[in-house]
């Protein structure tokens, strides 16, 4: 694929989804009342306020699982041409998953991983 064919792609890609957006705004059906401006909450009525902070151990764990999850994006292309890499490529892919690795241990030593 020449960079020709890269750039068209991407300016089509750019240009389409702003098209489709507006073009979904414009010919959208349009209707407010009171009941579409209440909060839904899983179909039951809210009782108190419906703003409320979450501990801060849920985002924790949220980040270390986007952390590890974004970690399996970058290894599964590698193990599929892990036979065609050199020495080179398999370092570079030790040296990522320590710091990973150093990563959990930080957060694990820091009592990241804890549920108080």
């Amino acid at each position: 694929m020449n960079f020709t064919m890269l750039v068209t792609a991407a300016l089509t890609g750019l240009l389409f989804v702003p098209l489709v957006v507006t073009i979904a705004v414009l010919i959208a059906p349009r209707s407010y009342n009171a009941q579409k401006e209440e909060p839904y909450e899983c179909g039951i009525p809210t009782r108190g306020r419906t703003w409320m902070q979450f501990r801060i151990g849920y985002y924790l764990y949220a980040i270390l699982f986007l952390m590890f999850d974004v970690e399996t994006m970058f290894l599964f292309p590698w193990a599929v041409v892990l036979r065609t890499l050199g020495g080179v490529g398999i370092v570079s892919v030790l040296f990522f998953l320590f710091i990973l690795v150093l990563g959990l241990a930080y957060a694990w030593r820091k009592g990241a991983l804890e549920w108080k």
